[in-house]
């Protein structure tokens, strides 16, 4: 006996599939908990952004969030569970991502401004995570043999796994790294009791915090970047006559502006901010300054170098790629880290309304006649002697190069501290002296 049809099927309408169909109570929380994420997301980038920036400044690392938010919100009742709770994944993923700037500034300093609504998004992240395994618990497929099931549920963890490594992940690195920085430092001991606390202006406009000591024998050295890891090496300099200066770039410690992990075109600003602060100095021959630069400090102060003449010399300590660009500029990269750089840059350049820097293999040989001296480690990142190789081999006379195996990322002073003493005072020595104009 036949039995009788659906009234959709009746009426010649195919039926709704049960994973399609979305109750009120889960669309309701989902549009809330994506509205109170693109709350801070508002918050953030439009109506408290960093000190010394403007609304203006954040269009696109504001608004692209707010469209692909949107564009959730609008797509989440109209698919399957499958895709429902693969929406729901990342968008509490990004919940979370976007409230660690929150947190970590909260956790030393105390929440202030954007950080309320960052600190909401935190668990608003979570719940959304939690949507979506119910979602994807609720709504898979069952139907099917065995080897099948087995089959399509393999493919789909695969597939989900390696979204996370090339999307997700770094997508989530960029937005942190272009949010969240190094805090003040306050304990600055630079060997000095005539140490000066002063201040930078860059010409966009910002106000950079820095500590100074006074020169000895008219020579001065910026050493890049920040004011904790800089301090070693100024010390240093300050015992040998040079004055020192070190500063925390924008977005970092008490400065202000947007940080970008990479420095790309902003940290040369406030390299020449520094120097022309230097080129004021009663105390310093203005054609008798010179850098120190430490991992992304190294890979600024040569392309600042290369492009200003008041840089008479540059050490520059684990310097490599700011950029997939760059990366793939010195040959040598594999497949996976040009792709997960490919998706870092881009995230970076919206999260940071920036694009990136030009290509260090085609700025170092600018730099001569002016003197160029490259350290280097393996230990820690094996493309650092390729990079610095490659960059040696680009750059002019005069120039030397110095590899510490044994050493860390930047840690050739406390793996050598003697030889490294010895090899920086004399590479500033012959290239700061008053002859050597």
């Amino acid at each position: 006996m036949a039995t009788g049809a659906a009234p959709e099927e009746a009426a010649g309408i195919a039926p709704v599939r049960a994973d399609v169909r979305v109750g009120p109570s889960e669309r309701r929380i989902f549009l809330v908990a994506v509205g109170m994420i693109a709350l801070h997301v508002v918050d953030d980038s439009f109506l408290q952004p960093q000190p010394g920036t403007s609304a203006g400044d954040h269009l696109v690392s504001g608004l692209v969030p707010l469209a692909l938010l949107g564009l959730a919100a609008t797509a989440y009742p109209r698919v399957r569970g499958g895709a429902r709770a693969a929406i729901a994944l990342l968008t509490g993923v990004f919940g979370i991502v976007a409230g660690i700037e929150a947190a970590h500034y909260t956790k030393h300093v105390g929440p202030s401004g954007d950080e309320f609504t960052g600190l909401l998004s935190i668990p608003v992240g979570v719940a959304l995570l939690g949507l979506g395994l119910v979602t994807l618990w609720t709504t898979c497929r069952r139907h099917g043999g065995l080897v099948r099931r087995s089959a399509r549920r393999i493919g789909i963890a695969l597939a989900s796994l390696l979204f996370a490594v090339f999307v997700v992940f770094p997508v989530g690195y960029a937005y942190v790294g272009t949010h969240a920085a190094r805090l003040p430092v306050e304990d600055i001991h630079l060997g000095s009791a005539a140490v000066e606390q002063i201040q930078l202006h860059t010409n966009d406009g910002l106000t950079l915090e820095g500590s100074y000591v006074p020169s000895k024998n008219g020579a001065a050295v910026v050493v890049a970047f920040g004011r904790k890891g800089t301090q070693r090496p100024a010390r240093m300099l300050a015992r040998h006559g040079y004055g020192v200066l070190i500063f925390d770039r924008r977005g970092e410690g008490e400065s202000h502006g947007d940080p970008n992990p990479y420095a790309w075109n902003d940290g040369e600003r406030d390299l020449l901010a520094a120097i022309d602060f230097l080129k004021r100095r009663p105390d310093v021959e203005p054609d008798r300054i010179g850098g120190i630069g430490l991992s992304v400090g190294g890979e600024t102060f040569l392309q600042t170098a290369a492009h200003s003449e008041d840089v008479q010399a540059v050490v520059s300590e684990g310097a490599t790629a700011r950029s997939v660009g760059e990366l793939r500029s010195v040959p040598g990269s594999g497949a996976g880290p040009v792709a997960l750089n490919a998706v870092i840059t881009g995230g970076t350049a919206v999260f940071s309304n920036s694009m990136p820097p030009p290509h260090l293999i085609d700025l170092v040989e600018q730099i001569a006649p002016r003197s160029m001296l490259l350290i280097h480690s393996p230990k820690d990142d094996p493309d650092e002697p390729r990079f610095n190789r490659a960059f040696y081999e680009a750059a002019g006379a005069p120039k030397e190069i110095w590899g510490v195996p044994e050493a860390g990322h930047v840690g050739a002073q406390e793996s050598r501290p003697r030889e490294y003493g010895q090899r920086v005072t004399r590479f500033f020595d012959q290239a700061l002296r008053k002859d050597a104009q």
